[in-house]
């Protein structure tokens, strides 16, 4: 349900009239119409390739005057900016879904790295001291201004970036994906910070997948689709339904978020008994203590918990001990202890690990799906020791055809493709090996409902083969829509499991909730 507070009279401070961009023969946006009043919170959805990033860059200047068609107005002015600095002058801010941080350079220094506070051509160290300290006081930051941006968590480091945009005077405030990386409780926090800029005139526009996120703050949602104008919805005339800002979305009803699919659970395909794992740096943390599980053939099992639980830790260590010191314990395939001392061994013994961070830990962005799709089994397109390209090009073809994704050809940079379409290359590459294990971490993040719903049905189609899936998300309704049996987990133990059938949020915070109790 979605709640307006900003009259409808309000007038624009942002029009974009007929805007088209193309890359070549690609176009991007065809003839986009844009508008956002002054004070308010207006959403921007889409599925992932509908234009929304492109729109924004073309408003901040990234896509200068020029190499796009339309027209910018602001303040009711005609614009033009060559560059982002054109654009940040008259306080037009975005904050990206990869953060713009140094992480070795402190709060007060990466806040005010571009344009320093500075007396006689030098700078006033002071001034700046206390300036951030005035910024993270707005934004709710305690952290000391000398602080290194390595030492905050992902949530503080997003605070952080939008206490440097209010260093710049902003007046209207882009934020995309802002809580894609975070937490229930710091997403929750980031939404009322923007409800408080609202208050104080800030105008923000935000590009989310996260439909409930739009439902708690959004004044009105401008829907694109195949880079164009589907529509805006105005919540000043009454309730906006989740599913309608779906079916405006991907153009069609979608009777469930979540494909159906008839377990079909054979044998215990996958073991792992007392599983324990200490820090890589700080070797007195216990991160995972004694964890035993086991997952069977046709079964996806969920591993749910609140940030910190150890979930991704306790994946990273299993695939090849990718993270994490003095790890013990059994690991069994098909009931035979397998060696999964490094990654090459995990890979030869039938497991595969789809990583939370695609960008940085899953791609080599640069390199075309033909390369990312073969790279964690090249012995698959080799003869002799040489790589065969034909084959390499006709398994890649395969994968781009299985998994529909969306591109030129297969010789397409994988860095040039949208966050869904990059999500399916990461499984077409592990898909390739074949493994009898797959280990999702995270395999939704940042990407629409659309693109959720396809690899929904991709994870329902590896169980119908008889493949073990396990599933790590931070959205419990995800883990409830698609796992037969949901471990979770907290502070690095194993505190309960549910079947899917009896699964809901509150059984899950219960098993969370008792294991704090009993510590408390």
């Amino acid at each position: 349900m979605l709640a307006p507070v900003v009259s409808a009279d309000r007038p624009p401070i942002l029009e974009m009239r007929g805007i088209s961009k193309s890359f070549g023969a690609v176009k991007a946006l065809s003839d986009v119409s844009f508008t956002v009043r002054e004070g308010e919170i207006h959403a921007l959805v889409g599925e992932n390739g509908a234009g929304k990033s492109t729109l924004m860059k073309v408003l901040s200047g990234v896509y200068p005057h020029g190499s796009y068609e339309g027209s910018i107005l602001f303040d009711g002015q005609e614009r033009q900016f060559r560059d982002i600095n054109d654009s940040e002058a008259l306080g037009i801010i975005i904050i990206h879904q990869e953060l713009a941080l140094i992480p070795l350079m402190s709060i007060a220094e990466n806040i005010f790295l571009s344009n320093p506070p500075s007396r006689f051509g030098i700078i006033d160290r002071p001034a700046v001291h206390e300036r951030t300290k005035a910024l993270l006081a707005k934004v709710g930051l305690s952290e000391a201004p000398d602080a290194l941006i390595t030492n905050l968590g992902v949530g503080k480091q997003q605070l952080v970036e939008i206490a440097k945009a209010l260093s710049k005077d902003v007046r209207l405030l882009i934020l995309d994906e802002p809580t894609a990386s975070l937490n229930e409780r710091d997403s929750a926090a980031l939404l009322e910070l923007l409800k408080e800029f609202r208050a104080q005139g800030i105008t923000s526009i935000l590009i989310s997948h996260k439909l409930n996120e739009i439902s708690a703050v959004a004044d009105r949602i401008t829907v694109l689709r195949d880079g164009r104008t589907v529509g805006t919805l105005d919540c000043h005339e009454g309730v906006v339904e989740e599913d309608e800002i779906i079916r405006r979305m991907v153009d069609r009803d979608m009777e469930s978020r979540y494909p159906k699919r008839e377990p079909k659970i054979g044998d215990v395909i996958f073991e792992v008994k007392d599983w324990s794992v200490y820090h890589p740096q700080h070797s007195e943390r216990h991160v995972v203590k004694n964890v035993s599980m086991h997952v069977r053939a046709g079964e996806v099992v969920g591993i749910a918990g609140l940030m910190g639980a150890g979930r991704t830790e306790f994946a990273m260590s299993l695939f090849g001990r990718s993270w994490g010191r003095d790890i013990s314990g059994t690991v069994r395939l098909r009931g035979k202890e397998i060696d999964v001392s490094d990654v090459h061994r995990a890979i030869r013994a039938g497991l595969a690990y789809v990583t939370e961070d695609r960008k940085q830990l899953g791609l080599i962005l640069p390199e075309d799906i033909r390369k990312n799709v073969s790279l964690a089994h090249l012995g698959g397109v080799s003869s002799r020791g040489v790589i065969d390209d034909i084959r390499e090009m006709k398994v890649a073809q395969e994968f781009r055809n299985r998994m529909r994704i969306r591109s030129h050809n297969v010789y397409q940079e994988t860095g040039k493709l949208s966050g869904g379409n990059q999500q399916k290359v990461v499984l077409s590459k592990w898909l390739f090996t074949n493994p009898d294990l797959l280990i999702l971490d995270e395999p939704t993040r940042g990407i629409d409902v659309g693109a959720k719903y396809e690899i929904y049905s991709i994870i329902n189609e590896l169980a119908d083969a008889g493949k073990a899936v396990i599933v790590i998300s931070s959205e419990m309704p995800e883990l409830i829509g698609i796992c037969d049996r949901i471990m979770v987990m907290h502070e690095g133990d194993l505190v309960g499991e549910v079947a899917g059938e009896e699964a809901t949020q509150e059984n899950i915070m219960r098993a969370i909730m008792r294991r704090k109790e009993r510590e408390e």
